[in-house]
């Protein structure tokens, strides 16, 4: 971490469901609440949701701390979004996991994606006209929905923040700390 920004007195929600890349959920998270946020895992549903490793391995399994159907937006200040190839695909299929990723990137507030995090952001028709990186296999449809796609380890967008893979983990949880404590909070 940085350390150039804080996060106290902030709320971060990480949007993912079965199929996360664990990685990708708990870096992020851990980097974050290491700068003092607090952060809630929201999901399609109540329970718990099994965390995977390369998608095809069994790792761990992560209490929800919400529905998506019972939060919104406003109850939060930024949004990480994971990634693992089934994790988002479920994500995208659900629209009201689609709207509250709409809203934070229409109300200005910042949102962190990894990997096939940005399946969401496409479908949720938000990266048109914006930069970001993402997992190669997502290249295309970013394109297709009038996004710029760089190769690189981040990609700092306005209140955007994008990275590749799990490789590049240490300059996304430096860049989510840095972009959200910068950019104002709730809207």
């Amino acid at each position: 971490m940085t350390g150039k920004g804080t996060l106290t007195g902030r709320t971060v929600a990480i949007l993912a469901t079965n199929g996360v890349e664990e990685v990708e959920l708990v870096e992020p998270r851990r980097a974050v609440e290491e700068a003092g946020a607090t952060t809630r895992l929201v999901s399609l549903s109540g329970g718990r949701i099994q965390a995977m490793r390369s998608d095809v391995h069994e790792a761990g399994r992560y209490d929800v701390d919400v529905t998506v159907g019972d939060t919104s937006a406003a109850d939060y200040d930024a949004l990480i979004l994971p990634g693992g190839t089934t994790n988002p695909d479920h994500l995208r299929m659900d629209p009201k996991a689609v709207s509250f990723v709409r809203d934070f990137v229409q109300a200005g507030k910042p949102v962190g994606a990894i990997c096939h995090g940005p399946w969401t952001l496409v479908e949720a028709d938000v990266v048109r006209g914006r930069t970001l990186t993402s997992y190669p296999s997502m290249r295309t449809d970013i394109r297709n929905a009038g996004g710029n796609v760089v190769d690189r380890e981040v990609v700092i967008d306005g209140a955007l923040v994008s990275s590749r893979n799990p490789r590049d983990l240490p300059a996304f949880c430096d860049a989510i700390v840095d972009v959200f404590s910068s950019t104002s909070t709730r809207v």
